[in-house]
């Protein structure tokens, strides 16, 4: 009896958590993430016979090599461990235990994994594949087009409304992580893209319903974060594209190329949204690399008939 008391009392932390996180405006999945690892860890203190305000340093080390045994990714992991971290200041400022143990705890080293990118020739195949003389088939090409002229992340590419658009700028008002507000910029190609899909092709889309926001679906709602994730997966079948992509596939490809013709990292890191410049910093890698190829490729003495490692 004694355990389900302390199993409910934990559910119920972890509500109040979650909702203290929506109330922060954070994203729908990290929120969703974040559930899931409470829940894996408020399993493993009932099979340890744990209480939460008995839990120290070493429950959580004892709890990490459980995540290992487990052959989970370091990505993971330090997934967990940034969700624990967040949940014991919750329980620190609510005084629901009295020392943190998270503070004694470090993220796994990652191995860096550059980011995958499209080439210009890949990127223009996608955006020859939708047919733009469709409602759907235009809010497609709006919305892959939209996607790599500014860089936006899909949470914030579906909470656009018109009025954050600013036609004559050629300029859009998004929200990013933490509902912190920024301003990215598009090009004449966008420009008469959305010229068009507003005059034309979302008042089909609308069918008589009234709403605000920029992108939408067949139904005339809003679109979902997996809702442009399954156009993008539809696409590529249509196009038979060898390549998958993801939509954060279109934003590294908007960083990458921007950084490939000139562009100056921290311009790149505004527009991006990135707290910190060594977040931006792993493109100058896949920029460096795309040169390396480049020079391999093209220079006589660059030992073109030895394969590279």
């Amino acid at each position: 009896m004694e355990w389900k008391r302390a199993k409910k009392y934990m559910e119920k932390l972890i509500t109040n958590f979650l909702k203290m996180l929506e109330q922060k405006n954070l994203s729908n999945y990290t929120i969703i993430s974040y559930q899931n690892d409470l829940v894996d860890f408020n399993q493993f203190l009932k099979c340890e016979l744990i209480a939460i305000q008995e839990t120290d340093y070493k429950v959580i080390r004892s709890y990490l090599a459980y995540l290992y045994s487990k052959n989970y990714a370091k990505r993971t992991i330090a997934r967990h461990i940034s969700c624990l971290r967040s949940f014991y200041k919750y329980l620190m400022k609510e005084k629901i235990i009295s020392k943190n143990p998270m503070k004694l705890i470090s993220n796994p080293k990652l191995d860096q994994k550059l980011p995958k990118f499209l080439y210009r020739n890949e990127l223009e195949k996608l955006l020859s594949i939708p047919d733009e003389t469709t409602p759907l088939g235009m809010r497609d090409t709006v919305l892959l087009e939209m996607m790599y002229s500014t860089g936006v992340r899909v949470s914030e590419l579906v909470t656009i409304k018109i009025q954050d658009v600013y036609f004559h700028e050629r300029k859009i008002k998004v929200y990013g992580k933490g509902n912190k507000e920024r301003i990215v910029l598009y090009g004449s190609k966008l420009e008469k893209l959305l010229e068009t899909y507003l005059q034309e092709k979302r008042i089909q889309l609308l069918k008589n319903k009234s709403n605000d926001y920029l992108l939408l679906n067949h139904l005339g709602n809003p679109l979902t974060t997996s809702g442009v994730r399954t156009i993008l997966n539809k696409v590529i079948q249509k196009g038979a594209l060898k390549f998958h992509i993801s939509p954060h596939v279109l934003r590294h490809t908007f960083a990458t190329h921007m950084l490939n013709e000139g562009a100056d990292l921290k311009s790149v890191q505004e527009l991006l949204g990135h707290e910190n410049l060594s977040t931006t910093q792993i493109y100058t890698h896949v920029s460096n690399e795309h040169l390396r190829q480049v020079y391999l490729h093209s220079h006589p003495r660059a030992n073109k008939g030895v394969k590279n490692n």
